[in-house]
Order: structure tokens, then C-alpha cells, then sequence
């Protein structure tokens, strides 16, 4: 495993920094750009080193429905951009990148497909294909009777950890999650985990709706909300808590340690995503890992079967996976 020192000095700054970053510290004055870079280091160092090859399959582009600011705060669309990119240099592909809006300026590249990365309207869905036919969806499947897609069973993976909170004997589980709107402001769009976390609980008998919070998934929202949780119910705080992602379980984390509440010994964590810093927070997180460089790296192979010439949609499960590390039992 890659260490805080490896980071460091491919990142070109110091230990500590690192280390603030990773740990999303408040009271660090560093830009985006460094934070960027330190994010997206720690994230290549996970990856599987591979062999370059010399090839050129063409241009394809790459639409993300996360800003550069918003995937700091969020690293799971990185790491899955990253996982295309990666994979499209591997396969002979240059990639364009662009983020939702852009339609115009795609429509003047010479590309042989795209990649959409995130959530999208059905209004932007639209765009897309007046500019190609060749799409693959990741993290959403709007139709998977037209569109190739590339999704995590959010529903499964927040069962697993339901099960093993039970399975250690917690009865009091809450929830801190986050909601999202489409970009173009349509709709809201509904979380599957939150969704799965009320009916899987309710259906056991365990369902307490005072003990779940939601707002953004930022690490500033998991720490907010894990404060006004612990505000509202001091002794009786629930002993786990599942965390919608990565982000708000690390912010949820502070909150608890700066109220100098135990984790784990008093509060289980368990997040999602297992991104690549969660093995270096304090404690380290325990989280339902998503592949998510296997979700980039597949869309790229999905999208060059279309430009082959492949007709039929395929929509395509990524598993997960518990990981158990000190922030839970």
C-alpha cells in the first residue's frame, strides 16, 4: 500500500500537508490546485501499475456532472474519471474532457463516443445524442434498453452494511446521507441508499427517522449533520451510523472526535466508495468499497464494442465489497 511519504513526494509537498489534506483539515490554508494534485496522486498510487501501449483507436469524450471543485470535495467521480482516462491510454484513445453544458464545443470535436459520467436530465440526455449515438452511461442507467451503462447496486450495498451492524448487535443505526439535483435544476434525484437504509430497517422493526440526517455529500454536511445529531440526542446518539459516502463518514468522524466521543467504542462508522483516503483518516474507515477504477476502465471497453460496431445495450453491475477498519468492530 502506497504510504503518506510516497504521496508527499510525487506530490511534491510535505508530510504534513498531506496528511491535513487527506484528513480534510479545516483549519489548512493550501488551493485547490494542490489539493487536486495530493487527490489525484494518492488515487493513481492505488491503481494496478499497467504497461503502456502505442496505439491510436481515435478521440472519444469525456462529460463529467461534477465541477473540478466539486469532485475535491467528492473524490468518487475522480477516481472513476481517472479509471477512464487510464484505460483510454491504454487502449489508444485521446480523451476530451468536458464538463455538462458544453454540448457546442463537443459538437466541434471529431469524436467517436462519449463517456457521461454522473446524473443527467432527460433534456441533456437529449444533447447527447444529437452529437453521438456511441454513449455510455456511468453510475446511472437512464435507458437501458438504448444506452450501454456502467452501475453500482447502491440497494445491496447498503443491506451489507445493515447486516453486519446487526450481525454485531447494534439495534440503534442512523444515517447520515446526502441528496442531489439533476445540474439544469429539473428534478431531484432519488438516493437509493437512503431509500434501501428506511425500508430495510423499517421492514426489521429497527426504523428510528430522528436518528437520519441528510444534506449534501460533503465532508462539511457530514460533519455538520453528525454535529446536530449528537446536539439532539447526547446520550442516546445511535452506537453505528452509515454514512452515504466517503465524505460525509469523514466529516462525520471529526465531529465525533472533536465532541471526544469514541469511535469505535462508543460509535461505529461504516461509509461508502472507499476511496482512496479512507485508509488514511483517523481512524482509519471502514466502508463498502466500489470499484471504481473497474467502473471507468469498463465503460471504455463498453465504448469501443460500440464503435465496432455493437448494437444491443449492455448494462453492466459492478459488485462491492465491506471493508472493516477501525472506525467500526
Amino acid at each position: 500500500m502506497a504510504t503518506i511519504k510516497d504521496i508527499a513526494e510525487l506530490a511534491g509537498v510535505s508530510i504534513a500537508t498531506v496528511s491535513r489534506v487527506l484528513n480534510y483539515d479545516s483549519t489548512l490554508s493550501v488551493g485547490d490546485e494542490t489539493k487536486k494534485r495530493i487527490f489525484e496522486v494518492a488515487e493513481q498510487l492505488s491503481y494496478k501499475k499497467k504497461p503502456p501501449k502505442k496505439l491510436e483507436a481515435g478521440k472519444i469524450a469525456l462529460v463529467q456532472w461534477y465541477t473540478e471543485k466539486e469532485e475535491l470535495e467528492d473524490l468518487y467521480y475522480m477516481s472513476i474519471r481517472l479509471g477512464v482516462e487510464n484505460q483510454s491510454r491504454q487502449m489508444g484513445f485521446s480523451v476530451s474532457k468536458y464538463f455538462q453544458d458544453n454540448y457546442e464545443d463537443i459538437k466541434k470535436d471529431d469524436i467517436q463516443g462519449l463517456i457521461a459520467i454522473g446524473k443527467f436530465s432527460d433534456q441533456q440526455i437529449k444533447d447527447m445524442v444529437a452529437i453521438t449515438n456511441h454513449i455510455v452511461f456511468v453510475d446511472t442507467s437512464p435507458d437501458e434498453e438504448q444506452f450501454d451503462s456502467i452501475v453500482i447496486d447502491f440497494k445491496k450495498a447498503t443491506k451489507k452494511v445493515i447486516d453486519h451492524y446487526l450481525e454485531q448487535g447494534h439495534e440503534h443505526i442512523g444515517f447520515i446521507g446526502g441528496r442531489e439535483v439533476f445540474k439544469d435544476k429539473t428534478s431531484a434525484i432519488e438516493d437509493p441508499r437512503e431509500k434501501t437504509f428506511k425500508s430495510y430497517l423499517s421492514a426489521k422493526g429497527l426504523l428510528n427517522e430522528a436518528y437520519m440526517y441528510v444534506g449534501e455529500f460533503t465532508v462539511a454536511d457530514g460533519h455538520a449533520l453528525m454535529k446536530k445529531a449528537i446536539q439532539e440526542h447526547g446520550e442516546n446518539l445511535p452506537t453505528a451510523f452509515f454514512a452515504a459516502n466517503d465524505s460525509l463518514a469523514v466529516g462525520a468522524l471529526r465531529a465525533l472526535l472533536e465532541e471526544g466521543i469514541s469511535v469505535p467504542n462508543r460509535v461505529n462508522i461504516i461509509g461508502v466508495n472507499d476511496i482512496s483516503i479512507s485508509k488514511y483518516v483517523f481512524p482509519s474507515l471502514s466502508t463498502v468499497k466500489v470499484y471504481t477504477e473497474l467502473m471507468g476502465e469498463t465503460a471504455v471497453n463498453a465504448l469501443a464494442e460500440r464503435i465496432e460496431g455493437r448494437k444491443i445495450a449492455k448494462k453492466i453491475t459492478i459488485t462491492t465489497q465491506l471493508i472493516i477498519r477501525d472506525s467500526s468492530l
